[in-house]
C-alpha cells in the first residue's frame, strides 16, 4: 500500500523536473551564448566564405563545371588547383581533400570535405575513440580525428613544404566542415607541433577556418591556439553544441532526435562549473565566431551578425531546442549566411 501511495509523489516529482527542464529551454535561445560578445572585424572574417566555397568544390567530380557554386559566390580557379584525394585515394584514412593555390589572396589553402553518411570509412574515423583516450599536447584530443590528421600530414608534407618554400609570402590555410572540420583542427596543430618539418614555417603564417566545428579538443587547448584555429557556428548548429562523443552520436544516427534531446536535458540539469572541471571534454577549438540570423521565436531570417570572443565559460555548452539545429550545420546556409554578412558589413 505504502507503495502505491508513493507513485503519485513519484509522478510529481518526475513532472516537476521535465516542466523546470522544458521552461530552462524554453529561455535558451542561441544567441544567448554571443549576446556579450563583440562583432567580429570584418578583415578577420573575410576568408569564410572563400573556405565554405573550396570545401564544397571537393564534393564537385568536374571541377570545370561545377554543381555547388552559390550564385555571386567566389570563383574557383581550377587551374590553380594543386591535387585532389578523393575517397579512393586515401584509403579510409581520411575524408577527401583539395589543395588549393589562391594567388590573388597569397594562399595555399588545403581544405577537407564533411561527414559522408554513405561512407564507412568515416564511421570508423569517428568510432576511433574513448573519452580521455588521446593526450596531445598537454591537452585531450579525439583519437580518430588526430589519426586522420597525421596521415593527411604524412601524405602531404613534402607538397606543403615546397609550397612553402616557392611562395614565402603566403599563408599556409586549413579549412573543413563537420568532419573535416575536425580533421583540419588536428592537422593544423600537428603543423604547429611539426613546423620544422616545413622549414621552419613562421606561426603566424598558419591559419585554420573551421566550419560547423566538431567539439575534438579539451577546452586548454581549445584556448592556446585560438591565435590560427577559428570555428565558424551558424545560429542553432547542433554540432558544436554536442558533448555527446561523436562515436556515441553516430552509433545512434537513426535515433538521433531521441539522443540530442537525452542530450540536452543532461546538459540542462549539469552545472556548467562542473563541465568546466572535467579536462577530458571536449570542444570547438580556437576563436568562435558566431553567426546570428534569427531572433527567438522567430523563423524569419535577418540580416546576419557575425559576434565573435575566446571564451572559456559558455563555449556553446547548451543545445538549442530549434528546428533549425540541423539545416544550419549544412555548409550551404553557413557560406550564404557569411557572405551576407560580409556584405552587410
Amino acid at each position: 500500500m505504502s507503495f502505491i501511495c508513493g507513485l503519485p509523489l513519484i509522478e510529481c516529482v518526475y513532472c516537476l523536473g521535465c516542466a523546470r527542464w522544458a521552461w530552462k529551454r524554453c529561455l535558451h535561445s542561441a544567441g544567448a551564448e554571443s549576446q556579450n560578445w563583440g562583432i567580429a572585424v570584418t578583415e578577420e572574417f573575410e576568408p569564410v566564405p572563400r573556405i565554405c566555397r573550396l570545401v564544397l568544390s571537393v564534393y564537385e567530380d568536374d571541377i570545370r563545371n561545377p554543381l555547388w557554386a552559390p550564385p555571386g559566390g567566389y570563383r574557383i580557379n581550377p587551374d590553380w588547383i594543386i591535387l585532389r584525394k578523393t575517397y579512393e585515394n586515401t584509403e579510409g584514412h581520411a575524408p577527401p581533400y583539395t589543395i588549393y593555390l589562391n594567388h590573388d589572396m597569397g594562399e595555399i589553402i588545403l581544405v577537407i570535405r564533411g561527414f559522408n553518411l554513405a561512407k564507412e570509412s568515416d564511421y570508423t574515423v569517428l568510432l576511433d575513440n574513448k573519452l580521455g583516450q588521446r593526450k596531445f599536447d598537454g591537452g585531450y584530443v579525439h583519437n580518430g580525428l588526430l589519426k586522420a590528421a597525421e596521415w593527411v600530414f604524412e601524405e602531404e608534407c613534402e607538397v606543403l613544404k615546397e609550397l612553402v618554400e616557392k611562395y614565402p609570402n603566403y599563408k599556409l590555410m586549413f579549412g573543413g566542415h563537420s568532419l573535416g572540420s575536425g580533421v583540419a583542427t588536428l592537422l593544423t596543430m600537428v603543423v604547429v607541433q611539426n613546423r620544422n618539418k616545413l622549414g621552419n614555417l613562421d606561426r603566424k603564417r598558419i591559419k585554420c577556418y573551421s566550419i560547423a566545428p566538431a567539439r575534438c579538443v579539451s577546452l586548454n587547448l581549445a584556448v592556446r591556439y585560438a591565435d590560427i584555429i577559428n570555428s565558424v557556428v551558424l545560429q542553432d548548429d547542433f554540432l558544436p553544441r554536442t558533448a555527446t562523443p561523436l562515436e556515441d552520436m553516430f552509433k545512434s544516427v537513426f535515433c538521433l532526435p531521441c539522443l540530442l534531446g537525452l542530450r540536452c536535458m543532461i546538459d540542462t540539469c549539469t552545472p556548467e562549473s562542473t563541465m568546466l572541471r572535467d579536462p577530458r571534454r571536449l570542444y570547438a577549438a580556437g576563436r568562435l565566431y558566431h553567426i546570428v540570423n534569427r531572433k527567438p521565436f522567430r523563423c524569419k531570417r535577418y540580416p546576419p551578425v557575425v559576434r565573435t570572443a575566446v571564451p572559456v565559460a559558455g563555449r556553446f555548452e547548451q543545445i538549442v531546442l530549434s528546428c533549425n539545429a540541423t539545416a544550419d550545420h549544412a555548409i550551404i546556409w553557413v557560406e550564404r549566411e557569411s557572405q551576407r554578412a560580409l556584405d552587410c558589413s
